[in-house]
């Protein structure tokens, strides 16, 4: 089965799923399914009927999947439903692919479970993941950080940590043609007031940090009701939990059920709804519109009109 650029062997696939799962097991079918721009990630079929998900980074040292396999194994823990992961192997001068096994999990994203849910079951299904979500913000930690199995540089103030994750966004698009003059001056004087503008009251808190509908599975089970069955592609760091809802709610993730159910347990002060929900969507709509281009300038541009009042 060859990759995108035609060097991923289906020997290698061999040896991959027989380091699994023996030596007798057998690939019988292998499809791709949607994945990053980097690797090539391939659902495994055997002869046997297991079934596996497998992300490859063709000649590369692709250390993220260390952090995957960390990050995944972390939430399952904590009781979200995340793929077990089977195996996971960064590259080397001796064997040059860096890859992730795992569980393949059924069931839809979001997107496509609002299409085939009537509205009470697509509610329910949100409540749901609100509850998972407020469950991962449970866990906290003394300082801001990016989560590795190493660890990382710990932060104790929320907005030098978020320059860290932003700045090189924020470097980006001042030399981006899709902004004008204005909009760069509006962004500046913002970014030059985040410690301020940021300033809250609570504690580093886990957050998954890409919770979007592609990353969110579901199904139905016997009786028919939906529920997430998967929640993927982790990028964790203690942040600001606030961070991730203002994500959730820029990318339609999640309804007023989501919100209901979050705010049972984590509730939402004005100053998110009047300051940093804007900034935090207005970073995201920034880090879009360098990776995806013009598409995301009249988003950013009316996100950049909101936050003008702020600065």
């Amino acid at each position: 089965m060859p990759s995108k650029d035609g060097d991923i062997s289906w020997q290698l696939l061999r040896r991959i799923v027989q380091d699994w799962s023996g030596t007798a097991a057998e690939l019988a079918e292998v499809s791709p399914l949607d994945g990053g721009c980097i690797s090539t990630t391939l659902k495994l079929e055997l002869i046997d009927q297991k079934q596996a998900v497998l992300k490859i980074s063709p000649h590369r040292v692709d250390r993220s999947y260390e952090e995957e396999s960390y990050q995944l194994d972390l939430m399952r823990g904590l009781g979200l439903p995340t793929p077990h992961v089977y195996a996971q192997h960064t590259g080397t001068l001796d064997e040059p692919f860096s890859y992730i096994l795992l569980q393949f999990v059924s069931g839809v994203d979001l997107a496509v479970a609002k299409r085939q849910c009537d509205a009470p079951q697509f509610e329910r299904l949100q409540d749901e993941l609100g509850r998972l979500v407020a469950r991962l913000h449970e866990q906290t930690a003394e300082a801001y950080s990016r989560l590795t199995p190493g660890g990382c540089k710990p932060f104790d103030c929320w907005s030098e940590f978020f320059r860290e994750v932003f700045d090189p966004v924020w470097q980006e698009a001042q030399q981006c043609g899709l902004l004008s003059v204005k909009q760069r001056k509006v962004v500046g004087r913002l970014h030059d007031r985040l410690d301020q503008l940021l300033d809250h009251g609570d504690r580093p808190r886990l957050v998954h940090w890409d919770i979007w509908s592609s990353n969110v599975l579901a199904e139905p089970d016997s009786a028919g009701e939906w529920h997430v069955t998967a929640i993927l592609d982790p990028c964790c760091k203690f942040a600001h939990a606030e961070v991730e809802l203002a994500y959730v709610d820029l990318f339609k993730t999640g309804t007023s059920a989501f919100f209901k159910a979050y705010q049972q347990t984590h509730r939402l002060p004005d100053a998110y709804y009047r300051v940093r929900r804007p900034i935090y969507q207005l970073y995201f709509l920034l880090n879009h519109l360098q990776l995806f281009g013009a598409e995301y300038a009249g988003r950013t541009a009316a996100a950049i009109d909101g936050v003008a009042a702020l600065v």
